[in-house]
């Protein structure tokens, strides 16, 4: 049977979700295959849960592997009727289930707010026992002094030694920012030994979203745009004149007003499209009263989503005051602060030592991502982002800060910048924003750029010029130190990202030439290819280059690599001046790198089968088992890398750009905010290596 933790709250309001996903994220980093499983649940069933649902599609779990038990009220009848026995015997029973597919299990309890809460523990701790795993104790510190939550944490260990639970580490959530330092000096681990962890309030969790409101008070959305993720930043009822609501208006508010007040409307409306206004999360018209028709017109274009309640003012304020956030909601962001959160006050190193779960065999494609953020975080880099004209930019800088990867420096007229995330209801907090043409940076910029093209007829007019371009001015920034990598391409061509770099960043000494990989997450494994973007037709020393450049790429990233010189043609068994370049480039790499593990010219499939290599290429230490694929020409890999991410679903990351003295990488132009993060996590990463 699998091992288990058993995540238990031991006071109501806890937020146990929060550690329970945290926890997920770490093990699913260090096992091959984790589960979930919630003994008991709300609803018909535990397929509705939204705990289970967001295990399910963050950690790409099947129902075998993650799932809920029964129903509160089956528990209720089945605690009326004495009959505790069964519930223990169907959760345990459940918990083998889901072991069978799994190596570890996180196993959520209840959350203590029921009619009594006291049966609740009891019920919690005999679950943990009866499943023989351990408990992950979460105190809510909440609203609690330093005193009342050290006491809180005594209680919750003496309470489960009383229940003679074996008792893993304990998590003290929510707990006031102010006094986190005095609380982790009073809450030590104790005679037990076990370690007590303390997790700030952080508000961009507390607060709840536009959509969470919206399902709470189950209001219909009438206009405006589609955004639900938008944080509900403050509440703010329109009962005044227009002129004196927009002095207390601020970004992020929700505005409640009756359904005939037409001037909060077009106020609010106003303010959303003038940048020296704020800028609403969202409007509710109470009252059941409908606008005027010629009002949906405009409403139409608010940038915030806009919707009717049936009752008064009054009562949907009182409503929407009680909405609480929860993590289950799924939203990204959210998300992402929680994990940033979780990775910044958690010893990870220390729980995994206490649990002992066997080593991953396999790479899937979603552990491969989630290490590269914590590689990305581990030491700290800077990167900057020039394209802050495009969203998709803005929304990703959001989910880097809130994950806590890296610092950040986004390029553009600051006053723009701001206008643009605050109507999409991107919080740019933390975040800097330069602009080249106001830059205190630009005078000195424009010097080096002119004394290094000099002698390609810049001067100092000229350089000046050249440094209001964001691509440029970013270059520039990587080339002297003040950030340390960036990403671009997202809005710009992929010559206009790499030419500055080839002007005056250049390549590192020994490389001759600028390539590109693509990292293709299969299902069990990572692999590497290149040249996919940036070189059409290399010659024998530049296919030597990329092939040297992509063999470091894929140790930066864990891959070992086994070279693959491909060709139409294995071993000597063709000729041609395509297979003699392939032959003369290999024997360059075993020349310069004679460690390297290199085989060349070779086919794909006796690269990738070990049975064909076993028939083609007998006793090769690459053939069947190559990593790193190094193909002849542009028009080859990068059909070749389309192909295989097609046909068989893998995940190609990239193009990442190889050979440069400091990391500069080129986004596609159909990118998504996903892939923006994680390039900027492979830059970030890369920038590690040149220190």
């Amino acid at each position: 049977m699998a091992k288990g933790i058993y995540v238990s709250a031991t006071t109501p309001g806890s937020g146990k979700s929060l550690v329970a996903l945290g926890l997920a994220d770490t093990l699913h980093r260090h096992a091959d295959r984790i589960g979930f499983f919630k003994p008991l649940v709300h609803g018909a069933d535990g397929s509705g849960d939204p705990m289970v649902a967001l295990m399910k599609s963050r950690f790409d779990l099947s129902d075998d592997q993650c799932r809920g038990g029964m129903t509160f009220t089956e528990a209720r009848g089945l605690l009326a009727e004495g009959k505790r026995a069964d519930i223990d015997a169907r959760c345990v029973e459940i918990f083998a289930e889901i072991s069978r597919h799994c190596d570890i299990v996180i196993v959520e309890g209840t959350d203590l707010t029921g009619q009594d809460s006291a049966m609740e523990f009891e019920l919690n701790a005999r679950l943990a026992n009866n499943l023989s795993i351990p408990v992950l104790a979460v105190v809510g510190a909440k609203g609690r002094t330093i005193a009342e939550a050290a006491n809180a944490v005594e209680v919750a260990r003496k309470e489960l030694i009383a229940e003679r639970c074996s008792l893993l580490a304990v998590m003290v959530n929510r707990a006031d920012p102010e006094i986190v330092a005095e609380l982790v000096a009073e809450v030590k681990p104790g005679a037990s030994g076990r370690p007590v962890y303390v997790l700030p309030e952080l508000d961009e969790i507390a607060r709840p979203t536009i959509g969470e409101v919206a399902n709470a008070l189950h209001i219909r959305q009438v206009a405006g745009r589609q955004d639900m993720e938008r944080d509900v930043r403050s509440i703010k009822v329109a009962a005044m004149n227009v002129a004196n609501f927009l002095h207390v208006l601020d970004d992020g508010a929700l505005v409640i007003a009756p359904g005939d007040r037409a001037d909060v409307m077009v106020a609010c409306l106003a303010s959303s499209f003038s940048p020296e206004f704020p800028v609403p999360s969202g409007l509710i018209l109470t009252g059941g009263l409908a606008p005027e028709a010629n009002m949906y017109s405009l409403l139409a274009q608010a940038p915030f989503p806009v919707f009717t309640a049936p009752h008064d003012t009054y009562t949907t304020a009182r409503e929407v005051s009680e909405v609480r956030s929860e993590i289950w909601s799924g939203h990204r962001r959210k998300v992402a602060s929680a994990l940033g959160l979780w990775a910044n006050r958690v010893d990870e190193d220390e729980l995994l030592e206490r649990l002992q779960i066997p080593r991953p065999e396999r790479m899937t494609p979603l552990r491969f991502l989630h290490e590269l953020i914590e590689r990305a975080r581990s030491q700290r880099k800077h990167i900057v982002l020039p394209e802050g004209r495009d969203l998709r930019i803005l929304r990703a800088a959001e989910i880097l800060r809130r994950r806590d990867v890296c610092d950040l420096t986004v390029l553009g007229r600051e006053s723009e910048v701001r206008e643009l995330a605050a109507g999409a209801g991107v919080d740019l907090t933390g975040i800097t924003i330069v602009d080249p043409m106001t830059s205190v940076h630009r005078q000195e910029f424009a010097k080096e750029y002119a004394q290094l093209r000099a002698h390609k007829g810049v001067d100092l007019t000229k350089a000046l010029e050249t440094m209001q371009d964001e691509s440029y001015f970013g270059t520039m920034m990587v080339h002297l130190g003040v950030v340390d990598g960036m990403v671009s391409g997202a809005a710009h061509t992929t010559a206009h990202t790499i030419r500055p770099s080839l002007e005056f960043i250049k390549t590192r000494p020994g490389v001759k030439i600028v390539s590109s990989v693509f990292l293709m997450l299969m299902p069990d494994r990572v692999l590497v290819y290149g040249d996919c973007a940036v070189n059409p037709e290399p010659n024998v020393e530049q296919l030597a280059d990329i092939a040297l450049a992509s063999a470091e790429t894929a140790e930066q990233f864990g891959v070992d690599p086994r070279v693959a010189m491909l060709s139409y043609s294995t071993g000597g068994s063709g000729a041609g001046s395509a297979v003699d370049q392939v032959r003369e480039a290999t024997a360059l790499v075993r020349q310069r790198r004679p460690d390297l593990a290199v085989e060349g010219p070779i086919q794909y499939d006796a690269a990738v089968d070990a049975a064909i290599a076993e028939s083609k290429m007998p006793g090769s230490t690459v053939a069947g088992q190559a990593s790193v694929f190094i193909f002849p020409d542009l028009n080859t890999g990068n059909n070749t890398y389309k192909a295989v991410q097609q046909s068989s679903g893998a995940v190609a990351v990239g193009p990442v750009l190889q050979g440069l003295n400091r990391p500069v990488n080129d986004l596609s132009r159909g990118c998504t905010v996903e892939d923006i993060v994680n390039t900027v996590a492979i830059t970030a990463i890369q920038a590690q290596a040149v220190g």
